[in-house]
């Protein structure tokens, strides 16, 4: 893999951090559950992408 490769892997790891606390911190604010499930599913979905991408290291 080259360096080129490795710095794309490392932006999309921040990308993922970085949306995965925005959904978080959305979350503790909404207070329809509904709404609130999606955005918590978001988020979990943005942690699997992160170590997907993580496991390519």
């Amino acid at each position: 893999m080259s360096g080129k490769d490795l710095q794309y892997i490392e932006d999309a790891l921040g990308h993922e951090q970085i949306l995965k606390k925005q959904c978080e911190d959305t979350a503790k604010n909404i207070s329809d559950p509904e709404l609130k499930s999606c955005v918590e599913q978001l988020s979990a979905k943005h942690q699997e992408i992160f170590n997907q991408f993580y496991q390519l290291v």
